[in-house]
């Protein structure tokens, strides 16, 4: 029950956090829309409910799973219920202090530090949960279980590392911040992608019922990879800032690496299923065979501007988005809503129809072309901002690829429109499986008191 109401905040932040996301676009090409919305509250607003989503649903996802298939009950539900309501009265608060414009964080967490402290609290909630459940789980852990433990411990080390800046010592020396700052959020990017990624290999486990995709060489390789991608693959993001050229050619190596073993995983999974396994959970294959597809082109594009030659340029310029728009939305969101569907495809009081189905199969096609058109867009408007710029002055190479960022914005509004029919179906079907649990427990109690 407490892992379907962490869906169900999850899916809510992303439908506002791409809603603003959309508001973002327009406001950058028309400075006047909507004025008093500035933008730094839309970025904000837009980066924090997205990130949101991605914990969110991943949390939501290993409380739902771990007493159905990992142990017998999680350890205590009353620890997970405090952690959603901390979650959920922290998140409010924050959208509170964007909107009165208080700002104060960094980067993902623009918000004022003092927010951070609950944050804490319910990390450790979930951790403390989380081992104390697994603690009864004596077998060999699969990979998956390895990963969303090392996710859980390395976002509490490496977002405390974020914090840094309150120090002095961090805060008024600018490269010294800027190190911390963007080695901090690399390896938290790397804490939540051991979530999605563990997640990912725990869906495709149990639609295919075997367990050596999990227990496989080459998914702890990918596994290693990650928690050393984690660790380095920072180092890339540093190009203006003073380190060791071998730091960051391993920062590359490795990150690639754990891309193309990721997606070669999923792949051979694939492959080695049966047409009935694909039916029985269709549309959560679906999803996982999105992200596969987004995973090998996300790839090739980190390939090309892993060159220092191409960096050097586009770096900082709508190439960096489009590949970090390709992370988030074609891999993370695309295995999320897979865990969303696996999750809905085993729920014993709902069931969707082929009608329903259908719809989400349309609204999964309309995301999937519109965020190829978004990319593409945004990848020419950095190519053009960046590789081809002659001195011209700023103002002029934007109006030279403007066209290139109203396709962007308007592919940004029909992605929104896909995801938002493929969200709204999930949000219905997990509300209706909440509220006949709780009608469920409600005849029980009453039997019990009658017995």
């Amino acid at each position: 029950m407490i892992g379907l109401k962490f869906m169900k905040l999850g899916i809510i932040s992303l439908a506002i956090g791409m809603f603003f996301g959309v508001i973002g676009g327009f406001q950058f090409l028309f400075p006047e829309f909507l004025k008093e919305l500035l933008f730094t509250k839309t970025r904000a607003l837009h980066v924090s409910m997205v990130v949101s989503w991605i914990f969110l649903v991943a949390i939501g996802g290993i409380y739902y799973y771990l007493p159905r298939y990992a142990v017998n009950k999680l350890y205590s539900t009353k620890l997970a219920t405090w952690h959603y309501w901390l979650f959920l009265l922290t998140g409010i608060t924050v959208i509170a202090s964007y909107l009165s414009g208080k700002f104060g964080g960094r980067e993902y967490f623009a918000f004022p530090p003092i927010l951070s402290i609950p944050i804490f609290i319910s990390w450790i909630f979930f951790g403390f949960n989380f081992f104390k459940s697994m603690s009864l789980n004596l077998k060999p852990w699969p990979v998956y279980y390895w990963q969303w433990a090392t996710g859980i411990v390395y976002f509490f080390l490496t977002y405390t590392e974020a914090h840094l800046y309150l120090i002095p010592y961090f805060r008024e020396n600018m490269v010294r911040e800027i190190i911390v700052q963007w080695k901090s959020y690399g390896a938290l990017t790397g804490s939540w992608n051991m979530l999605v990624y563990g997640t990912a290999l725990f869906i495709a486990t149990k639609i295919g019922g075997n367990e050596k995709t999990a227990s496989s060489k080459m998914a702890f390789s990918l596994y290693f990879l990650g928690l050393f991608n984690l660790i380095f693959g920072w180092a890339h993001h540093t190009y203006l800032v003073p380190s060791d050229t071998w730091l960051r050619t391993f920062a590359y190596f490795v990150s690639m690496t754990e891309l193309y073993i990721f997606g070669k995983i999923i792949w051979d999974w694939r492959a080695s299923l049966s047409q009935y396994e694909i039916n029985r959970h269709n549309l959560a294959y679906r999803f996982l065979f999105s992200a596969d597809i987004w995973v090998f082109l996300n790839l090739g594009l980190a390939l090309i501007i892993s060159v220092p030659f191409f960096n050097f340029y586009t770096h900082g310029t709508h190439v960096i988005v489009a590949h970090a728009m390709g992370s988030t939305i074609g891999i993370n969101t695309m295995i999320l809503l897979a865990s969303i569907f696996y999750v809905i495809g085993n729920c014993k009081h709902v069931e969707l129809t082929d009608k329903q189905k259908k719809a989400v199969s349309h609204g999964l096609k309309l995301a999937n072309v519109s965020l190829a058109v978004f990319l593409i867009a945004l990848i020419i408007a950095g190519v053009g901002k960046g590789v081809f710029y002659t001195g011209e002055p700023y103002q002029v190479i934007m109006y030279n690829i403007r066209p290139f960022l109203m396709t962007f914005t308007l592919a940004g509004v029909t992605l929104m429109i896909g995801i938002w029919a493929i969200l709204w179906f999930a949000f219905k079907s997990l509300s209706q499986e909440i509220a006949k649990n709780h009608e469920s427990q409600e005849i029980n109690e009453a039997v019990n008191i009658k017995s």
